[in-house]
């Protein structure tokens, strides 16, 4: 059963979603209205979410609402992903990055389902834009079935994180 590359592209997407979510910072560009669109792919597949909302505009530290998240978020080849927690997060707006506290997801695929959780999870700002890219992050299975991999890895730059 080859689930892990559609696991993999989900769980990033997930821990995606809720980390950017606190990256933007509001000395750049307009003042953002507490939503962040966003997408990942991995193994031939996306994954993408509209308009989730935050607790506050950037730079102020805020909490990502997984039901907003939940609300929106789709994925090409059949796998789903569900946010479990209302991440917090921090960010450094001088240094251009920005620090995910805690993210928890359960991904299904087919009859599989996996559980991750992620902390402390690193994104760059894209210049001087409200974009962001991931730094290289990995997810420890925190349940699951035994096809789930135990940890998943996403590779810099996989996902992409937009603030309006």
């Amino acid at each position: 059963m080859r689930l892990t590359p559609r696991i993999l592209c989900v769980t990033a997407l997930a821990v995606a979603v809720t980390a950017g979510a606190s990256t933007a910072a509001s000395a750049l560009g307009p003042t953002a209205s507490q939503r962040v669109d966003g997408s990942i792919t991995a193994a031939g597949s996306t994954c993408t979410w509209a308009d989730a909302t935050t607790s506050a505009d950037p730079p102020a530290g805020l909490t990502i609402d997984h039901s907003t998240v939940n609300d929106s978020l789709s994925c090409s080849g059949g796998a789903s992903a569900t946010l479990n927690n209302d991440p917090t997060a921090t960010f450094d707006d001088a240094a251009g990055t920005a620090t995910s506290d805690l993210i928890d997801i359960t991904v299904n695929q087919s009859i599989v389902s996996c559980s991750y959780k992620a902390t402390n999870v690193g994104w760059t700002r894209d210049g001087s834009t409200r974009a962001y890219v991931n730094q290289a992050f990995t997810a420890s299975k925190s349940s699951g079935s035994f096809l789930c991999p135990d940890s998943i890895s996403a590779e810099p730059g996989t996902a992409s994180l937009s603030f309006h």
